[in-house]
């Protein structure tokens, strides 16, 4: 491909990402990965050069773009070297006409920027993420593990932590494929720690997803115990089987619920948990570093929507403590609405729980939890509390 059949690529590809973003379609890297099957001719340096033009532009725009050639239109103003590139050659973009408008350039869309967390720190949040690891202990130690990592930084407070540069090759490296690590982002693995889950304990992970924390659940528990995992979704927890028996996880229990009947299939569980772990669906207002075309899907009814499902995960979760037991509430996402005000709401509508401080060296609180960002943390935005059953 040539230089301007990049350029080219990238607005045909940022076309299909709009499009999607606006319709609840497939993600950027889903696309991008069905345009290059259909395009074999590109070589690596070309899906590597059209990817970067992408993201490039991605990152730029906080509203989402009218099309996706002004989306690289806005760049290309920024960009000389890229503007010589719509030159109007074979399979490349036309010119760019002297009044031609651009994409704007920004970080939070203008609607969220006033609910999200006073401390926040915009323009971190589109910075480039690290790669973590989480050490799975069912496996091996860290020391051993770590020694397979040379230019990886141990990070303070998590023993099971590594830190590895942006886009290191953990799919390729030994302890991948023997189980010894997960891909766990920093601030995961601090809510995970947070939950305080202990050999022989009951706990229940009410929205597990693929399992990422159940499985960070599983290595603190050192196998022993019952360990739930339960979510609405089965692709997502049809996942986790196989990463269990890779990691050595088999006690895991999945259990798949019925969105809406939740309460009820749950019944048989209630008062038997010592710690529920409520990931919530939420707006993920604090990945946009690692999914910066989700601030294109947002929109005010989609947060109210995932406002009101907290609230409703919350409220049957609630019950399945044992009294004395722990629920931890956690988001990544950095709106107050579902985060501070989330549990407020829920300590106003629950007698008999409190919040109670949560222990660890990182974050800032804020309300009854705390909030971690990637400017003062290191970690991709979090809010997450401890909430303490009393009666």
């Amino acid at each position: 491909m040539t230089p301007s059949a990049r350029v080219q690529a990238a607005i045909e590809l940022l076309d299909a990402i709009i499009s999607s973003a606006r319709d609840g379609g497939p993600a950027a890297d889903t696309l991008i990965a069905r345009y290059f099957k259909d395009r074999r001719y590109a070589g690596s340096r070309d899906r590597r050069a059209v990817r970067d033009h992408v993201y490039d532009a991605v990152r730029r725009a906080a509203e989402r773009p009218e099309s996706g050639r002004a989306a690289m239109v806005g760049l290309a103003r920024e960009r000389p070297e890229l503007a010589e590139l719509f030159n109007g050659s074979a399979h490349g973009p036309a010119p760019i006409s002297a009044d031609e408008a651009g994409a704007a350039a920004g970080v939070v869309p203008g609607w969220i920027d006033p609910l999200l967390a006073a401390p926040v720190e915009r323009e971190a949040l589109l910075g480039r993420a690290p790669v973590d690891l989480r050490i799975n202990r069912l496996k091996a130690g860290p020391d051993r593990v770590a020694s397979f990592y040379p230019d990886a930084v141990r990070l303070s407070g998590l023993p099971e932590a590594l830190r590895l540069p942006e886009g290191a090759p953990v799919e390729q490296s030994d302890p991948w494929k023997w189980g010894q690590v997960e891909v766990q982002d920093a601030g995961s693995q601090w809510i995970s720690a947070a939950c305080g889950a202990q050999p022989g304990m009951t706990v229940i992970d009410l929205c597990a997803g693929a399992g990422g924390k159940t499985l960070a659940l599983a290595s603190a528990m050192a196998g022993k115990g019952t360990l739930i995992a339960a979510d609405t979704i089965r692709s997502r927890l049809s996942r986790l089987d196989p990463r269990a028996e890779r990691a050595g996880a088999t006690f895991i229990e999945t259990l798949l619920l019925d969105q809406g009947h939740e309460a009820g299939a749950l019944q048989s569980l209630h008062g038997r948990a010592d710690v529920v772990l409520v990931d919530a669906p939420c707006s993920g207002t604090g990945t946009w570093r690692r999914n910066p075309e989700a601030r294109w899907r947002l929109t005010p009814a989609r947060l109210d929507r995932l406002v009101a499902e907290q609230a409703r995960i919350l409220d049957f979760a609630a019950p399945l403590l044992a009294p004395g037991g722990l629920l931890v509430y956690a988001t990544c996402a950095l709106t107050d609405r579902e985060g501070r005000d989330q549990v407020r709401a829920f300590l106003a509508r629950h007698a008999g729980w409190m919040a109670e401080p949560v222990d660890v060296p990182t974050g800032r609180a804020h309300g009854d939890g705390l909030l971690l960002t990637p400017a003062h943390d290191g970690t991709d935005g979090f809010y997450f509390a401890r909430l303490r059953r009393t009666a």
